[in-house]
């Protein structure tokens, strides 16, 4: 997988656009900055919207593509961030060490989800705030007649509700909603869209 994303990330435009997401820049716009947490940040997008936010930032993505793009972005806005070009398994940092996780689109293996989201919780502060955005199990009927809409082409990573209020069982309040929305981030993420989006509080 590491060769399919320095390919994409290689090219000149940015895959995913350079604009935040969407929910990611309306949640962020309610929470106190402070340091937050990007796993699979790829070109950045998200993590220097942070940055410009007064956010302190650090990213990991294992695309040292994607990091070289997020940095020329960061440059392009004014700000700075740190940026990991690394694995999950390879990433390492204090825990319970970040206000926030930023999850968006990071898909893992069905095998490893609930594991790698639990390690990853375990980076939050008691009290940090988690914000997640992906496709949903119903996406499977989008991208499988339209390339661009993105997203895994294997249904057992795509979301459901269950698997995620079961992978942060501990997280307080947690909101989970599901919606069908028209996506428009680059040249990837173009169509109709089944997406979940998570918000909760350590």
């Amino acid at each position: 997988m590491k060769e399919f994303w320095n390919s994409r990330y290689s090219e000149q435009d940015f895959a995913y656009g350079k604009e935040p997401n969407q929910f990611v820049k309306d949640q962020l716009g309610k929470i106190p900055p402070g340091k937050a947490l990007f796993p699979a940040e790829g070109e950045g997008r998200n993590a220097v919207y942070a940055a410009t936010l007064g956010w302190e930032v650090l990213a990991f993505d294992q695309s040292e593509a994607g990091r070289d793009k997020a940095l020329q972005l960061a440059q392009e806005k004014g700000v700075s961030i740190n940026y990991q070009v690394c694995d999950l398994n390879e990433f390492q940092e204090k825990l319970e060490s970040f206000d926030a996780l930023i999850l968006v689109y990071a898909h893992f293996p069905a095998a490893k989800r609930k594991e790698f989201h639990q390690k990853l919780l375990k980076y939050l502060k008691p009290g940090g705030w988690i914000i997640l955005e992906g496709f949903s199990k119903a996406h499977a009927q989008f991208n499988s007649v339209n390339e661009k809409a993105g997203g895994p082409k294997d249904p057992a990573m795509l979301f459901s509700r269950d698997e995620l209020m079961d992978d942060f069982a501990d997280v307080a309040n947690l909101s989970i909603e599901e919606d069908i929305v028209f996506l428009e981030e680059g040249l990837y993420h173009v169509g109709d869209s089944a997406v979940i989006r998570l918000i909760g509080k350590k």
